[in-house]
């Protein structure tokens, strides 16, 4: 017997059993009002009451967004978005539960799912996030989502002066709201009110940092994951994606946004059909993210994340290991000797020797100093919010498995979803027992830490995981997931050496 039928604060939801009969899949499940009209740019409010029981038996539209079409010859268009046709509405805030409980009393550990995009697309109904995997190890898995692009992160002065509490980062407060949703009902779905662990990948994993940084999360969750969803850079930069701009700025953007739109007050924006808006977003071509706004974000999360002004809890983050490099953009070798000393200081002369920049071109040399961005952010971080908090345990993951297909893709941003959540049948690669086997074991570990803030534990063959150690600076405990998952303990090189210290100067430590 398994809960089918579960009253939430607004009403009663009816699931469905999914492929598992012993999993309840409830999907569409409203956490908020709808944004729309006068609640389009403002935070969630309240979700209103229904009557009688809502059938919660397939995923709600998705949110307002950019679909990419069909392109056999882009990986991620080829990798998930298979339906271009997908139903989107800004009528949006649901969110998606799996559960496995028997009765309501069972108080089973709950994870929060936030999906990656850039803040720009993506959505939790992507068939790499079947959470029946996870549930099956006695997981309540929750995704949700959350308003992207201009729909979600649009600043401008006439919101602010409306709403100083919440003038920014609606997409954030959507998540926001829906882990709170999740804190005060899931114990209704059979879960633990009071074990909870977020998670994210790519821009969901930057959400939980920012989620792990905000002022207003005290006691919401008890761990978190990130995976792919920080960066760390020393070198001089002239792009500004990723940036965390202010409010000031953002709002002066959203005044040239209205001029676009040939609207003068937030009335008239609002009064925009959601299908016209989508299309002047497109044609309007910006970056819409977290903006500083002293409400939700008080700063840059890695920078309150190592001075440790942040929720203190265990934290499980890493990445693929192809992922997001960073090198010199100097186009000399005077301007790169020059960047050198004013970078690394003293260590200037050994990181040009390390380089044999005298000897190399520009190019070379661009190629010998790249770096693996996240990589340098968790062991420049670790080495710093360890030293005050070392009872908060830091677990590193670097993904580093074969990867079949004619595309010969390697370890691409994402790809280590299909591992995590166990859900590599649903892909078009030929993956073998091998994959799988590493599958079952990711999915294991992050379960255990789910359940407890430590990875380890039994795998489903009846042995012991192969121990994964926390990180530390001076074990550097790396789990490698390759062929197998596999403790490393590797140092890293002296160049890596150098740009953790300049890194950590550059964050003033």
């Amino acid at each position: 017997m398994f809960i089918r039928q579960v009253k939430t604060e607004n009403g009663w939801v009816r699931g469905i059993q999914a492929a598992d009969p012993r999993i309840t899949a409830y999907k569409g499940i409203p956490f908020a009002a709808p944004p729309t009209g006068e609640n389009r740019w403002r935070a969630p409010q309240p979700c209103p009451d229904w009557e009688g029981v809502k059938d919660c038996f397939d995923f709600k539209p998705i949110s307002m967004q950019d679909v990419p079409p069909l392109d056999e010859k882009n990986v991620y268009t080829r990798e998930w978005s298979v339906d271009p046709d997908l139903e989107m509405s800004e009528d949006c805030l649901y969110l998606n539960v799996w559960a496995p409980a028997h009765v309501h009393e069972d108080k089973l550990p709950v994870f929060v799912w936030y999906f990656g995009g850039g803040l720009q697309v993506g959505h939790p109904s992507e068939m790499e996030f079947d959470g029946e995997r996870l549930a099956r190890r006695g997981i309540i898995v929750v995704s949700v989502n959350y308003r992207l692009n201009a729909f979600g992160f649009l600043c401008h002065p006439e919101i602010t002066a409306q709403q100083p509490d919440a003038p920014a980062n609606f997409g954030n407060l959507d998540q926001q709201a829906g882990t709170r949703w999740v804190k005060r009902n899931i114990a209704a779905f059979g879960g633990d009110p009071d074990n909870i662990t977020i998670g994210g990948q790519s821009a969901g994993g930057g959400s939980v940092m920012n989620q792990l940084t905000c002022p207003g999360n005290k006691g919401l969750f008890q761990r978190a994951i990130v995976e792919s969803g920080v960066s760390g850079n020393v070198y001089p930069s002239k792009r500004q994606f990723g940036r965390l701009r202010k409010l000031k700025d953002a709002e002066q953007e959203g005044v040239r946004f209205f001029e676009f739109l040939g609207v003068k007050t937030l009335a008239e924006a609002r009064a925009i059909d959601e299908k016209q808006l989508m299309r002047k977003i497109k044609e309007y071509h910006s970056f819409w993210g977290t903006v500083q706004d002293d409400c939700f974000c008080t700063g840059d999360a890695m920078q309150l994340f190592m001075e440790n002004k942040r929720v203190l809890c265990p934290v499980l983050w890493g990445r693929t290991s192809s992922e997001f490099f960073v090198a010199p953009e100097e186009e000399t070798k005077e301007a790169f000797t020059e960047m050198c000393r004013d970078t690394f200081g003293e260590d200037a002369d050994e990181f040009l020797s390390l380089l044999d920049a005298e000897h190399s071109s520009i190019e070379e040399i661009r190629a010998k100093a790249s770096a693996p961005s996240i990589d340098l952010a968790i062991r420049a971080a670790s080495a710093q919010c360890l030293r005050d908090h070392p009872e908060n345990k830091l677990y590193y993951y670097v993904f580093d498995a074969e990867i079949p297909g004619w595309d010969n893709a390697g370890t691409f941003h994402s790809v280590d979803l299909w591992f995590f959540f166990e859900t590599l049948a649903k892909c078009w690669r030929p993956f073998v027992g091998k994959h799988y086997d590493l599958a079952r074991q990711m999915c294991s570990y992050w379960a255990y830490f789910i359940k407890n803030g430590d990875p380890n534990g039994m795998d489903a063959t009846g042995e012991a995981l192969p121990r994964w150690e926390a990180y530390t600076p001076e074990n550097n405990a790396c789990m490698v997931f390759g062929d197998k998952s596999v403790l490393s303990n590797e140092k890293p090189d002296r160049k890596m050496e150098i740009l953790i210290r300049a890194y950590l100067k550059k964050h003033g430590f």
